[in-house]
């Protein structure tokens, strides 16, 4: 007997390197399906493959239409979504993979770096009532006026399985990598950094402006304003989960809770000295949204170029 939780899922590419792991988490998928959860899953593109696509792209034209390289990048994706169907039918599980136009991503006309501008997921909601699980290729949409296919930049598959989860209502999304959740630093580089249970959405969106390799911060701040529950756990297990929720402040004097002072360590220079005093999330959240609203910082160098 199935029930009317919806439950949204995104894998990374690390997640998908191989073929063996694309079967493992089809295989984590039917489980979740089995348990009569509604399943809807964003995938990005296998391993390296959007950085090789755009390593090609460049070999061909020092300066690729954007246009051009928004059809070539988004094939990444498609090709994940359509092996994780074919994982899942093997299993007998019912699926159906969509792009990102056909799921509704409505976006604006932003080459490489679009917004989403609303979510109509008529052809997901359909399917689901089928009692499929539907597979989804993150990073893309498609402009409504224009018809044509744009990706959403850096974090682009964040920010798809957000809004999907914000447009079904789901129970919540979850975003399954290769890392035990999130913890205080880098644990690649702070060998005592500490694991995160609980986390609130703007220290979590500072942690990820700063450079924390978690989410990208534009998907944590669309969570925060749809209040989409976000888990951010290890692919095939979940002891090590990180549950983000609204931030929690202390009811007399306005501060926020021992629980939410982090910093996030990411990388490592010649660092001398770090001392924070005092740090209002909410205050320099908004400090930021200004900057960026200005143009005036951060800027993304030449040399970036757009992931998934």
């Amino acid at each position: 007997m199935r029930n009317d939780s919806i439950i949204v899922q995104k894998h990374g590419g690390a997640c998908l390197e191989t073929p063996a792991k694309i079967r493992a988490v089809a295989s984590s998928l039917a489980d979740l399906h089995s348990r009569g959860h509604r399943v809807v899953v964003i995938v990005s593109a296998m391993g390296k493959t959007t950085d090789e696509l755009i390593r090609m792209a460049y070999q061909v034209s020092p300066h690729p239409n954007r246009r051009e390289l928004d059809m070539l990048l988004t094939t990444g994706e498609r090709i994940s979504m359509s092996l994780m169907s074919m994982a899942l039918s093997d299993l007998g599980v019912p699926a159906i993979s969509f792009t990102g136009s056909q799921a509704g991503v409505m976006t604006d006309g932003s080459h490489s770096s679009a917004r989403i501008l609303d979510v109509r997921p008529i052809r997901v909601r359909e399917e689901l009532d089928r009692g499929r699980i539907v597979v989804l290729a993150g990073f893309q949409g498609v402009n409504p006026v224009t018809k044509e296919i744009t990706t959403l930049g850096r974090g682009g598959s964040d920010t798809t399985a957000v809004a999907m989860a914000a447009a079904l209502k789901a129970e919540c999304c979850e975003i399954i990598n290769e890392v035990d959740g999130v913890c205080s630093a880098d644990p690649r580089i702070v060998t005592n950094s500490r694991p995160l249970r609980e986390l609130d959405f703007a220290t979590l969106s500072e942690m990820c402006f700063w450079g924390a390799n978690v989410l990208h911060f534009r998907s944590v701040e669309l969570a925060q304003s749809q209040n989409v529950p976000l888990v951010i756990k290890k692919s095939g297990r979940a002891e090590h989960s990180t549950k983000v929720m609204k931030e929690v402040i202390g009811m007399e004097n306005g501060k926020v809770l021992p629980s939410t002072r982090w910093l996030a360590l990411s990388m490592w220079r010649s660092i001398r000295r770090i001392s924070i005093k005092a740090l209002r999330s909410s205050r320099s959240i908004s400090n930021r949204a200004a900057c960026l609203g200005r143009n005036s910082w951060p800027r993304l160098s030449r040399a970036e170029k757009p992931a998934s």
